[in-house]
């Protein structure tokens, strides 16, 4: 009888036992690389470097952080711990981007209008003016 149950446990794997994968016959990985890239331990290694680094005036590295652990983005349960950090990544990237984009357009749009006498002063070309580097003569 405990050959019975033995087999039967065998041949019916627990999903915890099996956490890698949604379905026992698509494997789920934590980066684009599939079979090929990094262990699950390497991975939340790299994925918490990437976004601390992130936080040092590097902002690309949230984004090369989504883009590496895709996989976990879109299958979020199989890898809860480096889950949390490529979400945060996805948050911090369109944060940043959402205040370089309104900044630019800001400053592109606005202008002389909008910034006033000061506006000669913030250009850049008006900088290269005062330092004689525009006359290449």
């Amino acid at each position: 009888m405990d050959m019975e149950a033995s087999q039967t446990n065998s041949d019916n794997p627990s999903p915890s036992r099996n956490a890698n994968s949604i379905s026992s016959s698509s494997p789920v990985w934590p980066t684009i690389d599939g079979p090929l890239g990094l262990s699950e331990e390497d991975s939340l290694n790299y994925a918490r470097r990437f976004y601390k680094f992130g936080f040092l005036l590097l902002p690309l590295l949230w984004a090369v952080n989504c883009f590496y652990f895709w996989p976990v983005l879109r299958h979020s349960r199989s890898f809860p711990r480096i889950y949390h950090y490529v979400v945060r990544s996805a948050i911090g990237f369109a944060v940043f981007t959402t205040l370089l984009s309104s900044w630019a357009l800001t400053f592109s749009i606005g202008g002389e209008r909008l910034f006033g006498p000061v506006w000669d002063q913030l250009v850049m070309y008006n900088l290269a003016d005062k330092l004689g580097l525009t006359n290449w003569s």
